[in-house]
């Protein structure tokens, strides 16, 4: 019966744990900075309260030419399916190493896939290139044209969460609705976060 208690408990906590450690993306416009709490109107039209972590970092956005990534460049690479079933890619941006790697759905334009991986070749192909990327789900070669965008970020601070421009943000949520988030992406000149 302990046992059976015991395991109980333990199921609970764990469901506990992963209910708290429940991460969201969030986009939208910032309305106001109070203290720590950052007020945005998400994309969706609701507003939301956004907890800054006492050390989150800012960062702000700036287009770059795809001269900025080579080969071992640790990249997210927004792309969409082209008519010949190739991904191509919409947008280049360079990542953290706390960024986790993946390969999957995304949710900044419909239908669109993120790769989050380093650039293992660049081979040129036609007009474009193709980017050889390969991470813990396997390896993909997505096609890039002169219509994708590339970016970086730079070290912002919270003078750069105006209201009126655009933020990103993989925020925690916890078990009372609140979310937190020790890192925001800001708009900067009119550049939004390309996530």
């Amino acid at each position: 019966m302990k046992k059976l208690l015991l395991l109980a408990v333990s199921t609970m906590l764990l469901a506990s744990l992963s209910a708290q450690a429940q991460i969201v993306r969030l986009r939208g416009t910032i309305t106001s900075l109070d203290g720590d709490v950052l007020s945005v109107k998400t994309r969706e039209g609701k507003d939301i309260k956004l907890q800054l972590a006492p050390d989150a970092q800012v960062v702000t956005t700036k287009k770059v030419s795809a001269d900025e990534f080579k080969p071992g460049s640790y990249v997210g690479v927004t792309s969409l399916k082209g008519p010949d079933g190739h991904l191509v890619a919409k947008r280049v941006h360079a990542l953290g190493p706390q960024v986790p790697q993946m390969h999957g759905a995304w949710d900044s334009i419909p239908g669109s896939t993120m790769t989050n991986s380093n650039i293992t070749g660049i081979t040129r192909m036609g007009s474009g290139s193709e980017l050889t990327l390969k991470n813990k789900d396997g390896e993909q070669k997505i096609l890039v044209n002169s219509a994708t965008e590339y970016y970086n970020f730079v070290a912002g601070t919270r003078a750069d969460l105006k209201p009126g421009e655009t933020i990103f943000s993989g925020a925690r949520v916890g078990n009372d609705g609140k979310f937190v988030t020790p890192r925001v992406a800001v708009s900067k000149d009119g550049v939004n976060p390309p996530q």
